[in-house]
């Protein structure tokens, strides 16, 4: 099931709110009957009493209309034509209304949903929407990334609620199944990130998409085990973080060298401070050595591979090359790639 954001009011307030307004119009219906009760004749010919004006009511507004309570007097018809009349068309608008709307509602989602899927391509799918996946996300969004060309993958009903009311698309299921990740269109996928609460569960999905996509999507993982790793590399993931190493050495590091761990935080915290950013290459920057630019160029991205900056051998920039760098955050804006 696809999700998409949508705030709308709950089925059970728009059902109550339509049976308070029946309930408010058959006894308006009813106090206009009684006042004017001498008017109407029944079979009986005893008069009318309050119940048999609930009874004329009811049935002259739901459209039954036995004859055994009629109006005789000009006054009594007169009434009839100008309220009993279009009461009765109001009462059967807010009896049949719901199930309109429901239709309504289906015909206007199948719609959303196609006109959705006619642009996706290139997006990204995030499977878990836990503390991982909100942090993966929250990323994504900081760097200008598209909401929309985010899809979430979760089985949890809390997350999924969370992931609408964020206003990212969710489908509902576990990643792990083949027909959960088609209806993600994984196929026409840019990246799939792995955020999942369980290291088996990664594996499969990994192996999952790999089968899918016979290894054109990118596959970001996490795993809490460093023995995993080397599985789930093996399972098609292109890269793989390992969250309870990444969190003990940080640990460890915050104990031996406390300013260390500051500039990590500073790094990795969004919209201060510095931030470690990507671009490519400029045209006039080609057979310069990174030491000398103007920005701080802490290694290359050439050919898919990381070519670091240390020792004491000169490198230079080649056409096509990525530079990592260190942007200052408080004069580049948060959404700027």
């Amino acid at each position: 099931m696809i999700r998409l954001p949508l705030v709308r009011q709950g089925p059970l307030r728009a059902l109550g709110v339509r049976v308070l307004a029946a309930v408010v119009l058959v006894l308006v219906t009813v106090a206009i009957i009684y006042s004017g009760r001498a008017g109407y004749r029944d079979v009986n010919e005893d008069g009318l009493t309050l119940l048999d004006c609930f009874y004329y009511a009811v049935v002259s507004l739901s459209t039954t209309g036995y004859g055994d309570i009629t109006p005789v007097t000009p006054h009594a018809r007169l009434v009839n034509i100008l309220f009993i009349t279009p009461a009765r068309v109001l009462f059967l608008i807010i009896l049949v209304g719901t199930t309109l709307e429901v239709l309504t509602d289906q015909y206007r989602n199948s719609l959303r949903v196609n006109r959705w899927r006619r642009k996706l391509k290139d997006h990204i799918i995030v499977c878990g929407y836990g503390t991982k996946g909100r942090a993966a996300v929250a990323a994504l969004l900081e760097t200008g990334y598209d909401k929309s060309r985010i899809i979430i993958v979760e089985n949890r009903d809390v997350a999924l609620r969370q992931a609408a009311a964020n206003g990212l698309v969710a489908i509902e299921g576990n990643a792990t199944r083949s027909a959960v990740l088609l209806e993600a269109d994984v196929k026409n996928a840019k990246s799939v990130i792995i955020a999942t609460d369980s290291d088996e569960a990664s594996v499969l999905i990994s192996l999952t998409v790999r089968q899918l996509t016979a290894g054109q999507v990118r596959i970001i993982a996490s795993v809490r085990e460093q023995e995993n790793a080397a599985l789930l590399k093996q399972s098609g993931a292109h890269h793989v973080i390992v969250s309870s190493a990444t969190a003990g050495r940080l640990l460890g590091l915050t104990t031996t060298t406390p300013p260390l761990i500051d500039v990590v935080e500073d790094l990795l915290t969004p919209g201060q401070g510095m931030a470690l950013a990507m671009r490519s290459a400029e045209r006039a920057e080609v057979g310069q050595n990174p030491r000398e630019l103007p920005t701080l160029v802490v290694a290359l991205i050439r050919r898919g591979k990381v070519v670091p900056l240390g020792g004491a051998q000169a490198m230079t920039i080649e056409t096509g090359d990525m530079l990592i760098y260190i942007r200052d955050e408080e004069k580049v804006p948060v959404n700027t790639p």
